[in-house]
């Protein structure tokens, strides 16, 4: 064991986008930095770049689709550094495929990266967290794990899963000394975005944001108590389906016939 003065946080897609931002942001910081991604080489360029700040960071390449290992990981990063400080659980896939197109097993490759895993680390970090009573476990969702977005059912399915068991994990939680937040980015500038072979295009064009603004989000999610953390802040269409799913559901087929353009709303 290489016991840690500093705090320990986990960040799992860490090799580029939203998880490569948290990985730097959290080590600027002076946080020791554990990233988590599939592609080792992307991740070890991160990871030198944060320990230029927080020097013990390490890079850990594994299938997060793989449970047993996803479990591994956490278990092995409490043993190594005798601490866990916080999850920032960030890894994930995209399907752009209807639902009249989809395959079990391209809706089954999706919930155990988006949902299973996520879900499988944070049953195993919750003993260690409740019993030094503190830490943090980021889940980052997306705006779709609030709305049934055209095109993406299997995506949607797995977001809407981490939000329902994040909500609940924080009310179970409650009074522990152990938080959860959870982080819903709406359209960000990562390889999500990006046509993916075998998928459909985004049938969105407009604006992306900044992964470095989600970074931002994480960290205030982190330091703050509030639980839920849209960025950015598009809660207003998440209303508005509330208040009047017919309406949304009547609009978002016609954006996906191209009948309208998918955009924003005005004011942000």
């Amino acid at each position: 064991m290489t016991e840690s003065t500093s705090p320990v946080a986990l960040v799992t897609g860490a090799s580029s986008g939203i998880g490569a931002a948290c990985a730097r942001a959290l080590a600027r910081r002076g946080t020791t930095v554990v990233g988590v991604a599939r592609r080792a080489d992307r991740l070890a360029t991160v990871l030198e770049e944060c320990r230029g700040d927080a020097p013990m960071s390490i890079a850990v390449s594994c299938d997060l689709s793989d449970t047993d290992a996803a479990r591994r990981v956490v278990a092995d990063t409490i043993e190594r550094f005798g601490r866990l400080d916080a999850l920032v659980l960030n890894a994930g896939m995209p399907m752009r495929r209807r639902v009249q197109e989809l395959e079990e097993r391209q809706v089954r490759a999706v919930l155990e990266l988006n949902y299973l895993s996520p879900v499988a680390m944070t049953l195993e970090a919750i003993p260690h967290l409740v019993g030094k009573r503190r830490g943090t476990i980021v889940f980052v969702s997306s705006l779709v794990g609030r709305l049934g977005n055209g095109g993406e059912a299997a995506y949607c399915a797995s977001k809407f899963a981490i939000c329902g068991f994040a909500e609940a994990a924080s009310v179970d939680l409650a009074g522990t000394g152990v938080e959860i937040r959870l982080v819903l980015p709406g359209p960000i500038d990562t390889e999500m975005w990006r046509e993916h072979e075998g998928q459909d295009a985004p049938a969105y064009d407009g604006e992306l944001f900044s992964p470095e603004l989600v970074a931002d989000s994480v960290l205030e999610a982190l330091s703050g108590p509030i639980v839920e953390h849209y960025v950015p802040d598009l809660r207003s269409i998440v209303e508005m389906k509330t208040a009047d799913f017919q309406g949304f559901r009547d609009g978002m087929v016609a954006a996906l016939r191209g009948e309208v353009p998918v955009q924003l709303p005005d004011e942000q």
